[in-house]
C-alpha cells in the first residue's frame, strides 16, 4: 500500500498498516498469536454483520468523543462525531469509495477509525496484518504494572499505512488476554512511546473487548475508554449489548 501523511493528533497513535480483514495463513506466526486471536472471539468473526463502540480520550488538553458503526462484510463505515470545526456531523463510506469521499473523511475520519478500531480489535490485526512480523519473547516485567506477563512482539514493516515501522509489545496473561501495551512509533509521529492498560473486559456476542486504557504518551497520562459496545450477528436485526 502506498505511503499515507502522518496524522499529527495524539489520538491517531495506534494505526498500524491499513490492512482490510482477509483470510491468512498460520504460517510464520508463532502459535501464541492465534491463541491471543481466539480469546477474543477471532473464529466467530465471520458471524458479525456489525459491530459499533464509542471511543473516548481524555489526554490533559486534547479530549474526544466519537461513535462508529462498522460492517465489516459491506466494509461500511458510520462515524458520528465533531466536524473539523467541532460541530456534530454524522457520515457514512464505504472504504472502496474512499477517493470519492471529501478531504475531512479521507484526513481525518477514516485515519480515525483505523486508530480506534486497533484499540478495539488489534487481537485480530495479529491475523489480518499478515505483513507484520509477531515474536514471543517469553516472560517479561510488565512496563507499568507488578509482575510478570508474556511479551508478545508485533513488527510492522517500514513501508505502508499512516505510521510504518510501529512495534507493539503486547504482555500477556495465561488467559491470552491483553494487560499491557507498550507501543513505540516507527519514524518521527508523536508521541513516539506510549504505555497503556487493557482493562474491563466485557463481551458483545462472541467478541471480547477491553473497554479501559491508561497510560502514559511519552510520559505524558491519558486515559481512554471504548463504551456502548454491541455486535449485531449476520441474520439479526438485534443489538447484542457488550457485557
Amino acid at each position: 500500500m502506498t505511503n499515507a501523511t502522518r496524522i499529527p493528533l495524539f489520538a491517531v497513535l495506534l494505526v498500524g498498516l491499513l490492512s482490510l480483514p482477509s483470510a491468512a495463513s498460520a504460517q510464520g506466526r508463532p502459535p501464541i498469536a492465534d491463541e491471543i486471536a481466539k480469546a477474543y472471539g477471532f473464529d466467530s468473526w465471520g458471524q458479525v454483520e456489525a459491530i459499533r463502540y464509542t471511543f473516548t480520550l481524555d489526554a490533559g488538553k486534547l479530549k474526544l468523543h466519537r461513535s462508529w458503526v462498522w460492517e465489516p462484510k459491506a466494509d461500511r463505515i458510520t462515524y458520528d462525531g465533531p466536524d473539523k470545526d467541532g460541530k456534530p456531523v454524522k457520515v457514512t463510506y464505504v472504504r472502496a469509495q474512499l477517493a470519492s469521499q471529501n478531504a475531512f473523511v479521507k484526513e481525518v475520519v477514516d485515519p480515525g477509525f483505523f486508530n480506534d478500531q486497533y484499540w478495539v480489535l488489534f487481537p485480530f490485526h495479529m491475523v489480518w496484518d499478515t505483513g507484520a512480523t509477531i515474536t514471543d519473547a517469553g516472560m517479561q516485567k510488565l512496563p507499568l504494572g507488578k509482575g510478570k506477563a508474556t511479551k508478545v512482539v508485533v513488527q510492522y514493516p517500514s513501508d505502508g499505512g499512516f505510521t510504518p515501522g510501529d512495534t507493539w509489545g503486547l504482555f500477556v496473561g495465561k488467559d491470552h488476554r491483553i494487560q499491557e501495551l507498550a507501543f513505540k512509533h516507527g519514524g518521527a509521529a508523536k508521541p513516539g512511546v506510549v504505555l497503556a492498560t487493557w482493562e474491563k473486559y466485557k463481551k458483545a456476542g462472541p467478541v471480547l473487548v477491553s473497554t479501559f486504557h491508561r497510560g502514559k504518551a511519552d510520559g505524558h497520562p491519558f486515559t481512554e475508554s471504548v463504551s456502548n459496545v454491541a455486535v449485531k450477528l449476520v441474520g439479526s436485526e438485534t443489538w447484542m449489548e457488550a457485557k
